[in-house]
């Protein structure tokens, strides 16, 4: 990880200090990671209610750390080692949510997946059929829209319409629970699959720091990690594919808004994806939010309101345009992960997001929760 990625711009993170048995709010400054962890802001959720947290942070002194570097080295595969530091996710009393569904292209592989039951053996002839009927029918098509609708009426008389298309296309978008609070996992640690799947796959996105009004004061990396045979055999597995041990990965840095980046550099941003695998299998991917089908703030406002209040904030995962078809092992049944592949989603102004493939069951167990955060943080005369 190099510092250089990290000149422009504010960079706040959590980062878990030996020393003190527990979380640390940290910037980085020229390389070099301070502590700013306070009584006015001992919890990012603190930092982020500030009306201006950039402005915040740039006045705090705070206490020199250790270097990016030396944290990257004592990060890898720390999660759960508590006598070392290492990156924590950058959110901590925050609600982790995600929307799906919110490209056309990934969008046209949820209907493969709904088709085929969850068996990638029959997603190649699937996959033809249905993009021989939608092909590129959907990706210019206003979610919502008048259009959309005429576009529903079309497809249910080809009998190819499904949910997954509904939350696509129609005015609802998908909005659901990822993960727990602090229970998501920073860089370098583990991402974990549940043992029951089979066919699944990394999702390269773009995650919004959100306040308890509903302002939008940053953005940061996130890996939502798919079970694409559990949620393909039922919508109603949905939480169970989604919400396992280590299976949000979130990080390295939230880039705060300031007049160095604003939501419109979220609605331009390009992510990269490179999945290394102990076998020498590599593949690249590429996810754009230019092709997203719903603005950012759509998302925001479907997710937050007088419908539903989260006085603590949260994390919204926003979606992905990546959907790998590329053949691993058997031809026709596309990509899935294994054990061990090394999985690094980047983009130029927020960093890169690295973190190694396990099962769920083997990553470290999740058990340092909000009560050991509060107790923690009282010991240490911040709360």
């Amino acid at each position: 990880m190099s510092a250089e990625t990290f000149e422009n711009g504010t960079f706040v993170g959590r980062v878990w200090r030996p020393d003190v048995e527990g979380p640390a709010l940290v910037v980085l400054r020229d390389g070099v990671l301070y502590d700013i962890t306070s009584k006015e802001t001992p919890t990012m959720r603190d930092l982020l209610e500030r009306d201006d947290p950039a402005a915040f942070v740039r006045a705090q002194d705070g206490e020199a750390l250790l270097s990016l570097e030396d944290l990257a080295e004592q990060s890898v595969e720390a999660t759960g080692i508590l006598t070392q530091f290492h990156f924590l996710a950058p959110c901590d009393l925050q609600a982790v949510k995600a929307c799906g569904v919110t490209f056309a292209r990934s969008m046209i592989e949820r209907v493969i997946e709904e088709k085929a039951a969850g068996n990638p053996a029959l997603a190649l002839k699937i996959r033809e059929r249905v993009t021989a009927i939608i092909g590129d029918s959907l990706r210019n098509l206003k979610a919502g829209s008048q259009e959309a609708a005429k576009v529903k009426a079309a497809l249910i008389e080809e009998n190819v319409w499904s949910q997954y298309l509904e939350v696509g296309i129609g005015p609802d978008a998908e909005v659901f629970s990822k993960a727990q609070v602090l229970s998501a996992v920073g860089w370098g640690a583990s991402v974990g699959l549940h043992p029951i799947s089979n066919w699944n796959n990394p999702e390269p996105e773009i995650v919004l720091a959100v306040d308890s009004s509903g302002r939008v004061k940053g953005a940061t990396l996130g890996n939502d990690v798919n079970l694409r045979d559990v949620e393909g055999r039922s919508a109603l597995l949905l939480g169970k594919a989604k919400d396992n041990n280590a299976s949000a990965a979130i990080g390295p840095f939230i880039r705060l808004f300031d007049e160095t980046y604003s939501i419109d550099d979220v609605r331009n941003a390009d992510l990269d994806l490179m999945i290394k695998g102990e076998d020498g299998f590599e593949l690249k991917g590429h996810s754009t939010m230019k092709e997203i089908s719903r603005d950012p703030l759509d998302l925001v406002s479907q997710t937050i309101g007088t419908h539903h209040q989260y006085p603590d904030g949260f994390m919204l995962f926003m979606g992905t345009l990546f959907a790998p078809v590329e053949d691993r092992d058997v031809a026709g049944e596309g990509f899935t992960h294994k054990k061990s592949d090394v999985v690094t989603i980047s983009n130029p102004e927020l960093g890169s997001l690295t973190n190694t493939v396990r099962l769920s069951t083997e990553c470290p167990p999740w058990t340092f929760g909000t009560a050991a955060l509060m107790r923690n943080l009282a010991a240490r005369g911040l709360l």
